[in-house]
């Protein structure tokens, strides 16, 4: 992994600004409410830590692990691993994802979430692929689109490397 080139796309300075107005609309919108925010597993907990920092305020927070099995080029069932016991009909529900690409898992996440009533349901993504949809689905807010790309960084990985990048870069 080592020799693989990436041009950087989405720059540290520019991530952090696009962040922390996030963290201050959320806090607009959410202070002084029951707030819980779900990130997906695994390339969301970087901007997971960011954002919850830019609110400044006191939330809970929870992760949900997904997994779509494949066999060649056939979609299978989405498997959603989290904690049962969370009571979402108490909270305000902020579901956190790194990137919109097929659209198929964030999709159903949020139907599943929604099926356990919270007070309110919002979904940010920090990159949005529209290139790669497949199906019609739409986050309530996107921090950065970007083109066809394979793109690592703040989080997203290729083979499970480049996650800790501070900018968002294309594998070149």
């Amino acid at each position: 992994m080592l020799n693989v080139k990436t041009k950087t796309l989405i720059s540290e300075e520019e991530i952090k600004k696009r962040v922390t107005d996030c963290g201050k609309r959320l806090k607009e919108k959410y202070d002084g409410k029951p707030l819980l925010f779900v990130g997906l597993l695994k390339g969301s907990f970087i901007f997971l830590a960011d954002l919850v920092r830019a609110t400044q305020m006191q939330c809970e927070i929870t992760f949900i692990k997904t997994k779509s099995y494949r066999s060649g080029k056939e979609r299978s069932e989405l498997t959603v691993d989290f904690d049962e016991d969370i009571d979402f009909g108490k909270f305000n529900v902020v579901i956190v994802e790194d990137i919109v690409d097929t659209g198929y898992t964030l999709k159903e996440v949020t139907k599943l979430i929604a099926k356990k009533n919270p007070i309110s349901l919002y979904v940010i993504a920090l990159i949005d692929k529209p290139s790669g949809r497949e199906i019609e689905y739409s986050p309530d807010e996107c921090l950065f689109e970007v083109g066809n790309e394979f793109i690592v960084g703040y989080g997203l990985d290729m083979d499970g490397y480049w996650r800790n990048l501070p900018y968002i870069a294309a594998v070149i």
